[in-house]
């Protein structure tokens, strides 16, 4: 006897790509959303801990794929090869691809299939910190992937403006959702907490004292963060305020971006500079510091410094495009040009004299965070725009239907 067909008709399928697992820190909360939402969620990503992570998720389907971050012609014409083989067996109806080496061939892929709904999420402009000649090739590849998309999020306002100014795809299907950010920050896991025993003894098994004045940095350790002009800016500091630490919350990205054999050195040499390596929850990491500085070169809208700022930390961060759209400058941190660690080291030396300016500032920023950049305002801004693309596709919300975790 054949099973009756079900009168329930198929979900809507988003189908998201990254190149390398560790951007799924940052998407999850759009995956899950949209989940719990009723779409039917596939992830493309190179294989990792992250992916495995988002695999154990109900009602989430994963394909790892091996995705060379820099340009590799036969590793890249294999995972072209294999992320078109499945589009072309799932046909989802949107698909959401983002990093650079996903996005170019995932769209590339998705528009060869006619794929019914195609964007491109713009994290940040790799090209700006590129050599002349590479720099020529990534601005053809980004406007080659955003041809093949529908629409083109940006994650923050600089950068919209960016990509016009560099004319990588029309002003018309550009977008922002909310004020920026792709994944907001939580409220309730990032908040400032003043508990004397709980920062002594976070610091205490970090072995920073606990009253010395820490600057914190959280992230990859790449040369486009800064770090080179950061270590710089620290030797500066160290002159003047002696007593002053600086706490690295993140790993060292060997990727080819990665930092001199020279710099690392310098890190691990330094007696009052702490790398922790990975941190899988950092919330408790932010209250240990005094000043969060996030040095970089470029960004797309930074989440640390979303999450310094509900911490009611003070910031400073450089002009560049998608970090200047974190901070609003002398309100709630402060901002320098990029790659001056003179102007870096001034700017901090300023918060670290001055307990007050710091207390303000970082209070401005905790409001600024809940006002503009909350987890459910973008979650929200985020599911009301993936129902509007299935409504203009023709993929009615009818197909949607509230996945239950219970």
């Amino acid at each position: 006897m054949k099973p009756r067909p079900s009168s329930r008709p198929s979900p809507c399928t988003i189908l998201f790509g990254v190149t390398s697992d560790q951007t799924l820190l940052v998407l999850r909360e759009r995956i899950l959303t949209l989940r719990d939402a009723g779409f039917a969620v596939t992830v493309i990503a190179s294989p990792g801990v992250h992916l495995d992570r988002l695999a154990a998720e109900p009602q989430v389907a994963i394909h790892p794929i091996p995705i060379r971050r820099g340009i590799a012609p036969v590793a890249d014409l294999a995972a072209f090869l294999r992320i078109f083989a499945v589009l072309a067996r799932l046909r989802p109806s949107i698909v959401d691809f983002s990093t650079p080496k996903a996005a170019l061939l995932g769209l590339l892929a998705a528009r060869l299939l006619r794929i019914p709904a195609r964007i491109h999420t713009l994290r940040g402009l790799r090209l700006e910190s590129a050599s002349s000649l590479q720099r020529r090739l990534l601005l053809a590849a980004e406007r080659l992937t955003a041809a093949c998309a529908h629409f083109v999020l940006c994650n923050s306002p600089s950068l919209l403006d960016a990509a016009v100014a560099l004319a990588i795809a029309p002003r018309s299907k550009m977008h922002i959702l909310a004020h920026g950010s792709s994944n907001g920050v939580d409220l309730e896991r990032f908040h400032p907490d003043h508990s004397a025993s709980r920062n002594h003894a976070l610091r205490t098994q970090l072995s920073i004292p606990a009253d010395a004045p820490v600057l914190g940095f959280v992230g990859r350790l790449t040369r486009h963060k800064g770090i080179l002009e950061l270590l710089d800016a620290f030797d500066r500091i160290s002159a003047e305020l002696p007593q002053t630490w600086l706490l690295l919350v993140g790993w060292i990205d060997h990727s080819e971006d990665r930092l001199d054999a020279s710099l690392i050195a310098r890190i691990h040499r330094h007696p009052q500079i702490v790398l922790t390596g990975f941190v899988h929850d950092v919330a408790g990491y932010y209250r240990a510091m005094n000043v969060f500085v996030l040095p970089t070169h470029r960004e797309g809208f930074s989440n640390s410094a979303l999450e310094a700022a509900a911490t009611a930390l003070p910031i400073v961060t450089t002009r560049a495009t998608g970090a200047r759209d974190a901070v609003h400058d002398g309100h709630t941190g402060l901002l320098v040009p990029v790659e001056d660690s003179a102007a870096l080291a001034a700017a901090l030396l300023q918060l670290l004299r001055d307990p007050a300016l710091c207390h303000r500032l970082g209070a401005a920023a905790r409001a600024r965070a809940a006002e503009n950049f909350s987890r459910k305002q973008v979650m929200d801004a985020t599911l009301g725009f993936f129902q509007q693309v299935a409504r203009q596709h023709g993929l009615g919300l009818s197909q949607v239907h509230p996945f239950s975790k219970d």
